[in-house]
């Protein structure tokens, strides 16, 4: 049993078993996973589990500058994804490439999610919670609740996107979906041995954090806030949604 992974429920907290080996983050722009989960994928990655990062948009439009392009912005950005995943220790990361501020759960967006857990084959999807109330980015929303129908049961059943079997795609079970950002988190991953990871990496967003003088310190104040929690010194939060077998 491992002791830095936890599940709170009606104020109680238990340590948790974790078996899973492959996750796949699901997320809308670069420095979303940094800023949501990073400290657990350091975790991740450093006891051998494989992890990918999906980025459904490359933030093409998340800057107050007048000086540069959409496609510029994009390409630096980009980059910067490249670099901090890779002092997380990320498999691989992949683009989608689709518009910053555009995204819609319809259809297309879902087959694109769909072919990227049947290729991946993620034990684990970790992404936007969409039901969080008030306080979200439009993009946030549509990628939460995108990847939450692809997971249960488009991935699974191959009648969906029966094109994929041609691919050699073939339909995958994922095991849990994690969303973070919930307004009713029940699984805490202590950070405190890779709060230092997070930050390395979201310092690779230098168009998003710039010099970051005070980054660390707003970071470990909201990471101690959820570590409080589940009586962690520092934590990142997810609620857990077991699915289907």
């Amino acid at each position: 049993m491992s002791s830095s992974v936890t599940a709170a429920s009606q104020g109680e907290t238990e340590p948790v078993a974790e078996d899973f080996q492959r996750v796949m983050v699901v997320v809308a722009h670069p420095d979303d996973a940094e800023f949501s989960c990073a400290g657990s994928v350091a975790k991740f990655t450093g006891e051998g589990k494989h992890v990918v990062v999906v980025l459904c948009t490359s933030g093409d439009k998340g800057t107050a500058r007048r000086d540069i392009s959409s496609p510029e912005l994009a390409a630096l950005r980009e980059g910067e994804q490249l670099e901090a995943s890779r002092r997380l220790g990320v498999a691989e990361t992949v683009f989608l490439r689709l518009g910053d501020g555009e995204l819609t759960p319809d259809i297309s967006f879902r087959e694109k999610i769909v072919r990227q857990i049947r290729t991946h084959r993620p034990d684990v999807l970790i992404t936007h919670d969409p039901f969080r109330p008030y306080a979200l980015h439009p993009d946030h929303r549509a990628v939460g609740i995108t990847a939450v129908d692809s997971v249960y049961p488009t991935a699974r059943d191959p009648l969906y996107f029966p094109q994929h079997l041609q691919d050699g795609l073939e339909p995958h079970k994922v095991v849990e979906l994690w969303l973070y950002g919930s307004e009713a988190p029940d699984r805490f991953i202590d950070i405190s041995q890779t709060f230092d990871a997070k930050i390395h990496a979201l310092r690779a967003h230098v168009s998003q954090v710039g010099a970051g003088e005070t980054l660390a310190q707003r970071m470990r104040e909201r990471a101690e806030d959820v570590g409080r929690q589940a009586e962690l010194p520092m934590a990142e939060a997810f609620k857990v949604v077991k699915m289907r077998r």
